[in-house]
């Protein structure tokens, strides 16, 4: 039996009925009941480590997974890519196994998960660019490695965040794009000509451009500047206000243009959680602040980010002043593009976002649809 679900157009304000059935969108038709509630593509987010408690980087179970996935859909996120970061070589296995099993377990953790993103373990070294990750397993690219994730994850792992400091990054990247695979630059201090070559071997993707790097930079050249003017490199960016600077995140989006820029939570498992203190795996005592400013108790350094992919796209329209559209692209049709996935379409999965608009600008989400099944949204 078809299900109708109605609300307003975000491109023009005007209300619409996309018609369901068997999971898939049928039919998408001008008009429908309009209770001043939005209608938008689900939306998708490329970086989350973690969500409402479940960490997905210590050391998951399956049920894990599939608690995280519930309670990533009650956030207003109908698909992502569980991020796993650097670690030892045993635990990204079991971790990869963990949600392999998750998605065989549930077809719909398998719709809600299309790929896994490692962010790691061969990323920068040193103190600053290599962030939160444990310098004891940075490591260089190794394709016998990622064969090893690919062979425990039944070829799980679709995009890879690296530095393109290492001697091996060409051959690295030209190997991950024979295999199907996307590769990302991020956590690095590299040269521009170290970029530029990884680029040209494939590389497809600046991860969080902005952050993970070092404190203090060269004014010309640096990463920044380099990946920011590099036309074949999309850019993610982590959007609470508190990662970039308004100023910062209006002139990177403009340098990449929307087409080309894409916004991701990067939650960590405290996101969805209550402010408060917390010990945590990584970085120690933390505090998580009412702002969703997540910090190393007493310091200002951030310890991760801890709100949702919906207060990011709030945030992104009031720090760049974008409209509603402009926003949503950058979470829902922009990533999905990247990778080949149907956005709203006949035919697609009917992945959607209906949710209020409220007078200051942020979204409350009432329903996310995960493959056709409803989901309430949970604050």
């Amino acid at each position: 039996m078809a299900t109708r679900v109605s609300g307003r157009d975000p491109e023009t304000g005007q209300p619409r009925t996309v018609v369901i059935q068997d999971g898939r969108i049928s039919d998408i038709l001008p008009g429908g009941p309009d209770d001043g509630l939005w209608l938008s593509l689900g939306l998708f987010d490329l970086q989350l480590n973690g969500f409402g408690g479940h960490d997905l980087n210590a050391r998951p179970d399956p049920e894990t997974v599939r608690d995280l996935a519930t309670a990533v859909h009650e956030s207003g996120v109908s698909r992502f890519a569980p991020t796993l970061i650097t670690a030892s070589h045993a635990a990204i296995i079991d971790a990869l196994q963990a949600i392999s099993q998750a998605r065989d377990s549930d077809p719909l953790v398998r719709h809600a998960i299309p790929f896994v993103h490692i962010e790691g373990p061969h990323i920068a070294p040193e103190d600053g660019a290599r962030g939160a990750h444990p310098a004891e397993h940075v490591r260089p690219p190794s394709l016998s490695e990622f064969d090893a994730w690919q062979a425990a994850s039944g070829n799980l792992v679709g995009l890879v965040t690296m530095s393109p400091h290492w001697p091996e990054t060409s051959a690295y990247v030209h190997g991950l794009q024979a295999r199907g695979v996307r590769v990302a630059l991020g956590h690095t201090s590299a040269r521009s000509d170290q970029i530029s070559a990884a680029v040209a071997a494939g590389a497809i993707l600046s991860t969080h451009l902005g952050n993970g790097i070092a404190v203090t930079l060269p004014r010309h050249p640096n990463p920044i500047w380099t990946q920011l003017a590099e036309d074949r490199l999309w850019a993610s960016f982590i959007a609470d206000g508190h990662h970039l600077p308004p100023e910062t995140f209006k002139a990177m989006l403009r340098a990449k243009g929307l087409e080309r820029s894409i916004l991701v939570s990067d939650a960590v498992a405290l996101a969805g959680c209550a402010p408060g203190i917390y010990n945590v795996p990584i970085g120690g005592k933390v505090e998580l602040k009412a702002a969703g400013r997540l910090e190393v108790v007493g310091t200002s350094i951030l310890a991760g980010a801890a709100v949702s992919l919906t207060f990011g796209i709030a945030t992104a329209r009031r720090m760049a002043g974008l409209t509603l559209a402009e926003a949503l692209r950058l979470a829902t049709i922009n990533p999905r593009m990247l990778f080949n996935l149907p956005a709203l379409t006949v035919g697609a999965p009917a992945d959607l976002l209906r949710f209020r608009l409220c007078e200051d600008g942020s979204l409350a989400p009432e329903t996310v649809y995960v493959a056709g099944r409803p989901y309430p949204f949970r604050p």
